[in-house]
């Protein structure tokens, strides 16, 4: 990895009356020694959001009892404080090389929170794309010191989230280029939406391992299976909810969820308006059809 290597922090003294995001570190590592363990409940730096992306190796994260093996072109976000380890695992052969960012949450949290929620903790990137080349571009301003004033470091970190979130919008309108195995499970999605479809029934579909399918799915769609299932459910429902006087328990069984509560919850989060105010107007103006990312 041709960067300079090392953790550089940054300690700014906040302005009162200009509210900025915060840098808190930026770094490039090679890891070696399996004595390197972070543990997010005993931190005591937070609150921070961490994101750390693989240039070569592997790592482990383990969260939500769930352990992820961290390979070249995956990254992990994780909150601290919170459940989650990260480690170099004592049986790998070869250093984990990676970059990393810090900062605190403020102004960039619903960026972080709307990435997170469609891409999953483990996202698969591209090297060349804009979020990672932004990455690299602040760890080598932060080794040679250009990040030298409180608005050059906010202006890096919010340019990186907002990169970050976009990222989602292109990958989902280049479907053209998405593998066939990847088009063949999106048009069996938006085929089946309305029946239970596992993960584990998708990657049997397009003969792929569970394994595969999922990264391959994320890194040419932007979002996991699970994602793109509830957004194909989401737009079905817009259109009866305003097309037809059906009930909203219905509704949520014809596009495929096994009780109405799940469904507002579902609608909700991609929406920001429960199917009942999408309905009626309650929220101000009343859509025909609302376009989301």
């Amino acid at each position: 990895m041709n960067m300079p290597r090392g953790t550089y922090g940054f300690r700014f003294a906040e302005d009162q009356e200009l509210q900025l995001c915060v840098l808190y570190a930026a770094g490039c590592d090679s890891i070696t020694d399996p004595s390197y363990h972070w543990d997010g409940l005993e931190r005591s730096d937070g609150p921070l959001l961490l994101f750390q992306y693989t240039v070569s190796g592997e790592g482990v994260f383990e969260s939500n009892n769930r352990i992820h093996h961290v390979t070249a072109g995956q990254a992990f976000l994780a909150e601290i404080p919170g459940p989650h380890r990260y480690y170099y695992h004592s049986v790998s052969k070869e250093p984990w090389e990676f970059l990393f960012l810090l900062f605190r949450p403020t102004l960039i949290l619903p960026h972080w929170r709307k990435f997170l929620r469609e891409a999953g903790e483990v996202p698969y990137l591209p090297a060349d794309c804009t979020p990672i080349r932004l990455l690299r571009m602040i760890v080598t301003d932060a080794a040679t010191g250009r990040i030298t004033d409180p608005l050059i470091a906010s202006s890096s970190v919010y340019q990186f989230m907002t990169e970050l979130t976009r990222l989602q919008r292109t990958t989902l309108r280049n479907r053209e280029n998405w593998s066939e195995n990847i088009q063949i499970a999106v048009e069996y999605i938006e085929n089946n939406y309305s029946k239970m479809i596992s993960i584990d029934h998708l990657a049997e579909h397009v003969s792929l391992s569970k394994y595969h399918f999922i990264r391959r799915f994320s890194s040419s769609t932007g979002l996991t299976p699970g994602s793109y299932l509830t957004r194909v459910r989401t737009e079905k429902a817009m259109e009866l909810l305003r097309g037809t006087s059906l009930s909203i328990e219905v509704i949520a069984e014809q596009v495929g969820y096994s009780s109405g509560s799940y469904f507002i919850k579902a609608f909700r989060s991609i929406t920001g308006v429960t199917p009942g105010e999408f309905r009626s107007g309650g929220e101000s103006l009343v859509y025909r059809k609302l376009f989301f990312d």
